[in-house]
């Protein structure tokens, strides 16, 4: 005997329900556990690390550096706006615990110097310890 189709299982269910049949009620239920597919599985997680070559892991190799990296630099590097990396390494504390710290200010005001508009900070990951 193949399997039920659903409907004729779900019949027999409530057939064996309203006659008030434990007997019958059991394999109407076995009937019907047949005929129902069983749930996916949830996917595994995967456990071979993050993935390679991402933008995430060209920021966190040039934040790396001995030198560090200025938030131009990344911003070059990955396409993102100069507000994304900084809102990126607001994420690095809050999500994973990395937290960037600035490394060098450098101010470019006064005679002979190009302005505000030439300032730049740059910034690293933080020695743990």
């Amino acid at each position: 005997m193949g399997r039920p189709g659903l409907r004729v299982a779900a019949q027999a269910l409530l057939a064996a329900w309203d006659a008030n049949d434990g007997l019958g009620l059991a394999a109407a239920m076995d009937a019907l556990r047949a005929a129902v597919p069983s749930p996916r599985r949830p996917a595994q997680a995967r456990t071979t690390g993050p993935r390679q070559g991402t933008k995430q892991q060209a920021v966190l190799a040039l934040l790396r550096r001995p030198e560090g990296a200025t938030v131009a630099q990344i911003a070059e590097a990955t396409g993102w706006a100069n507000h994304t990396v900084r809102g990126f390494f607001a994420g690095l504390k809050k999500r994973h615990g990395i937290v960037v710290e600035v490394l060098e200010r450098v101010r470019q005001v006064g005679p002979n110097k190009q302005g505000a508009k030439g300032s730049y900070t740059v910034y690293r990951i933080a020695e743990a310890g």
